[in-house]
């Protein structure tokens, strides 16, 4: 065993230490972190409209505190982004993460550096953590790369701006600089395709033992790897024993990763966000992942089909139920104040609190990590419409992840025309034209050739009406789901396709 990798072990049997602390008494870790978070803001613009000197309880605090997605928290950030201090928390954040906006554009997130500690320390104690539950630390002493966003940022009224990966990239601890790839330069390069191509070239030859980053990308890489190599990856790198993700569900790409690789490898689940690092799998014989109670983030649960209530019950984690689907509202050190994240979550477990990520709470695709929603598709069919004079009776969307032959995946619409489109090829590309123009993250997919151009199942006449009646759900106040992160409603309409289109 390296020196390396023995301390490796030591540090993780350290922080495995702290970290029993705060699992075995959860309750009294989150009411810490309440008081914490109340008391430092109570002199911000925000503390002060919302009587934060008054707040002595969780009730004090949902009488005075609205939960709040983005827009609605907006009016308090577009001041933060305008430079001014003690908005949301003490001082000026030192970075904005930039985001896709889901209605009015880009959105820009605030980390302060108490929150990307907190970061950083839990994407590090993940790691540690699985060190600690197999004694596998061997790793630490081979090349390791994390595929992410450009690590150049830029800066708005003198805060650094950049998304969350390029931001995470600048915090490698020393001690890791040297087994870190790809390179700075290759890490800078902007098109996606041209990067893979570079990071192929920096890592074939090397000793690599961790990969790390969305499966989607990482499925990008692995191909190239095996076209120019002609062998499986898990041959190709020998050593190669960690698989680190995040961000969409691994499941659907579990098959196709493992005859890629070639064996299996163990992974670890992370569920990182710009507004904050929730949770992470702590255990490679038990699904779920960590919810993190002491990492400057306060968690409120709203169950799901309670949500649009005007009185939705808002519980905290001691009252929180097994499997039920939960909205998980969030306030933080980065002074977001109970903020509708928009993911779902289900508790599989309560002693430790794990959770699974259940989806979002509106209809959405994010196969891809693209994050489509409604309005953009609804957008994108009206212009398609305009340019081609069709007429549609109904359409819904969905992911196509393990297409039929070697092709790409796609993003599929289901569609019952009652007037087909004068020029359907001008119809498929106003359509796709106007997703990638709504939605930077489809726009990354489709450049960087990780989805290919959108498809279309023409429906017959009256299919989405038979459809419906035989899931027992035509007329009354069902409606047909208008996009979807599974193949549910997609394979189901199959059996009503329009054969003569």
């Amino acid at each position: 065993m390296s020196l390396k990798s023995l301390a490796a072990q030591l540090f993780a049997k350290s922080i495995h230490r702290k970290t029993k602390k705060w699992v075995d008494n959860p309750i009294a870790a989150q009411e810490k972190t309440f008081e914490q978070l109340v008391q430092r803001a109570s002199n911000t613009k925000f503390g002060r409209d919302h009587d934060f000197k008054g707040i002595q309880t969780h009730a004090d605090f949902v009488q005075r505190v609205p939960v709040r997605d983005y827009e609605e928290l907006k009016p308090y950030i577009h001041q933060v982004v305008e430079g001014k201090s003690d908005i949301l928390w003490p001082g000026k954040p030192i970075y904005f993460a930039k985001t896709s906006g889901t209605t009015s554009g880009a959105k820009y997130i605030p980390i302060t550096e108490e929150s990307i500690k907190q970061q950083v320390e839990a994407s590090r104690n993940a790691i540690l953590n699985y060190i600690h539950e197999t004694g596998n630390s061997g790793f630490v002493d081979g090349k390791m790369i994390f595929l992410q966003g450009s690590p150049e940022l830029t800066e708005k009224n003198g805060v650094k701006l950049g998304r969350l990966s390029g931001i995470s990239a600048h915090y490698v601890p020393n001690y890791l600089q040297k087994n870190r790839l790809p390179s700075w330069e290759t890490n800078c390069i902007e098109d996606w395709e041209t990067k893979v191509n570079a990071i192929v070239d920096e890592t074939v030859n090397e000793n690599m033992t961790v990969i790390a980053g969305i499966p989607s990308w990482v499925q990008m890489y692995f191909e190239k790897l095996q076209a120019k190599k002609n062998i499986k990856v898990g041959h190709l790198f020998k050593n190669f024993q960690l698989f680190i993700y995040g961000g969409v569900n691994y499941e659907p790409y579990r098959a196709k990763f493992e005859n890629l690789i070639g064996r299996k490898v163990d992974s670890i689940e992370l569920f990182p966000a710009s507004e904050g690092f929730f949770a992470y799998q702590n255990s490679q014989k038990d699904k779920g992942m960590l919810l993190l109670l002491n990492h400057g983030i306060f968690y409120e649960f709203i169950k799901s089909e309670e949500f649009f209530e005007e009185k939705a019950q808002r519980v905290t984690l001691k009252d929180v139920a097994l499997n039920e689907n939960y909205v998980m509202v969030i306030s933080t050190n980065a002074g977001l104040w109970a903020y509708n994240l928009g993911d779902t979550i289900q508790f599989i477990s309560k002693d430790p609190y794990k959770i699974i990520v259940s989806g979002r709470i509106k209809h959405f695709i994010s196969a891809f990590g693209e994050h489509v929603i409604a309005k953009e598709v609804e957008q994108a069919m009206q212009e398609a419409i305009a340019e081609t004079d069709a007429r549609v009776n109904e359409f819904t969307v969905a992911p196509q992840i393990t297409p039929e032959r070697d092709e790409l995946p796609y993003h599929e619409w289901l569609i019952e025309f009652e007037r087909p489109p004068t020029d359907l090829n001008k119809f498929i590309q106003t359509l796709d034209n106007s997703l990638q123009r709504q939605n930077s993250y489809y726009f990354d997919l489709i450049d960087g050739n990780i989805l290919q151009t959108l498809k279309i199942t023409p429906i017959k006449e009256g299919g989405f009406n038979e459809y419906m009646k035989s899931i027992g759900k035509l007329g009354g106040q069902n409606k047909v789901q208008r996009l979807s992160n599974d193949r549910k409603l997609a394979d189901g309409l199959h059996h009503f396709k329009n054969l003569q289109f």
